[in-house]
């Protein structure tokens, strides 16, 4: 195993990265899941080898927490012997129900895995930056428009697929339509455009003309899907992104007595059981209610953003998941799912979401600023860390009374601006 690697790069297997509670391991199974036998043994193994928290991220990996730089060798071997293989280079993603989604236009499975072949044979993985990636969408029930890629090819109904680059779907730059054959030589194509331009380039540095419009919000991977064979697919939320090993062994071992064939991890911080009948469905479905998975996609928990935080994270001056389950009690009205407010427990802002409308930062022990999305120099109030979820519950009830109609608590944040929710702040403090 290699040495420790910098943060800015992507931890993986071989190459944990140091963090304030330990070394992290970042995984994605090479093909798509695990079967619930896998999940639990690797429950297991992150218990004995890290300090049992595992998180799945926005992008749907799975990460293990607090291993040390021996037993995340251990670890590696751990992996190995339950026979889960990884995928490594630069990645080439798909949607979580890929070739699975009745619903979906195309299966981007072949496509994707042409890509992968002809970045391999044409040697980019070294000459491109450690977070370059490609996103295939099935454009199915979960699409990956919030998902960050430097290429990003879309599925079309009318046939081909939509090319674009740089950030998310709302983000990217249009490129142009391709058929299924001009494809792999198109994204091929840009991104030796980004390899030209040096190690740090992404796609955004890409001149590619029009900006795409705004997209829809995507859908929640919480909830029931229909599967082309005819079964079931049940999404379950992680509080926060995170749980911990006694909890995730638990659900795999009920996942499997209720038949399910596999376990994805879904962009969103979700986990999907796969292959269920309907009486099944409903039996795993409250089995991970009770387990305190998120089963209601509207579930205020879904759309906080947080970073492990104290005690876990010696480099957080704030308990986010303490701060996160009082701002989901407290704020609820805010939380609407029309953004995704960020909570980091330090300057470094770990775990932000791509577009957050509001910021909890903690920049001093016991203390953190209420930004308006992320910027650091625009703190709306200081705080202290045992009032931050009181003061977010005052925008919430400010969002109840002077809420325009139909208007979203984005669009509520964004037309006071950062300077009418300080004066709010300050005449209620005054």
């Amino acid at each position: 195993m290699n040495a420790p690697m910098r943060r800015g790069a992507c931890p993986s297997l071989s190459r944990p990265m140091q963090t304030g509670d330990g070394l992290l391991v970042r995984l994605r199974p090479l093909g798509g899941g695990l079967s619930p036998q896998q999940l639990g043994r690797l429950a297991d193994a992150a218990g004995r080898f890290g300090n049992g928290i595992l998180e799945v991220t926005r992008r749907g990996n799975l990460q293990i927490r607090g291993l040390s730089a021996e037993s995340a060798v251990e670890f590696a071997k751990a992996v190995d012997a339950i026979g889960i293989a990884v995928t490594s280079g630069i990645p080439v993603e798909t949607g979580p129900l890929a070739g699975l989604d009745a619903t979906e236009v195309a299966d981007p499975r072949p496509l994707a895995q042409a890509i992968r072949e002809a970045i391999d044979e044409a040697g980019l993985a070294s000459r491109l930056g450690p977070k370059v990636s490609v996103v295939v969408d099935s454009g199915g029930a979960l699409p990956m428009d919030d998902v960050t890629a430097d290429i990003r090819l879309v599925a079309q109904r009318q046939g081909g697929w939509r090319l674009s680059a740089g950030g998310t779907a709302k983000e990217a730059g249009y490129a142009g339509p391709v058929t299924e054959a001009e494809a792999v030589k198109a994204v091929l194509s840009l991104l030796e455009a980004i390899a030209a331009k040096g190690l740090h380039a992404r796609g955004r540095d890409l001149s590619l003309g029009d900006i795409s419009g705004p997209v829809e919000r995507v859908p929640s991977p919480v909830g029931m899907f229909g599967l082309a064979e005819g079964s079931l697919a049940l999404g379950v939320g992680l509080p926060y992104g995170q749980t911990n090993a006694g909890i995730l062994h638990a659900f795999a071992g009920m996942a499997a007595a209720c038949g399910a064939a596999e376990i994805r991890f879904a962009p969103g911080k979700a986990l999907l059981a796969i292959g269920l009948s309907a009486d099944e469905f409903d039996k795993l479905k409250e089995a991970a209610l009770s387990l305190g998975f998120v089963t209601d996609p509207a579930d205020a928990r879904l759309f906080i953003a947080a970073c492990a935080g104290s005690p876990a994270c010696r480099s957080a001056f704030i308990a986010t998941k303490e701060v996160a389950a009082d701002l989901a009690r407290s704020a609820s009205d805010l939380l609407d799912g029309s953004f995704i407010l960020h909570l980091s427990g330090c300057p470094k802002g770990c775990a932000r979401p791509a577009w957050p409308a509001l910021s909890l930062i903690g920049v001093a022990p016991g203390r953190c600023d209420l930004l308006p999305g992320a910027n650091e120099d625009a703190a709306i109030v200081q705080t202290a860390g045992g009032d931050a979820a009181a003061r977010v519950a005052e925008l919430a009830l400010l969002f109840h009374q002077q809420r325009r109609e139909g208007e979203t608590a984005r669009a509520f944040l964004d037309r006071l601006g950062g300077s009418g929710l300080a004066a709010h702040l300050s005449i209620n403090r005054a």
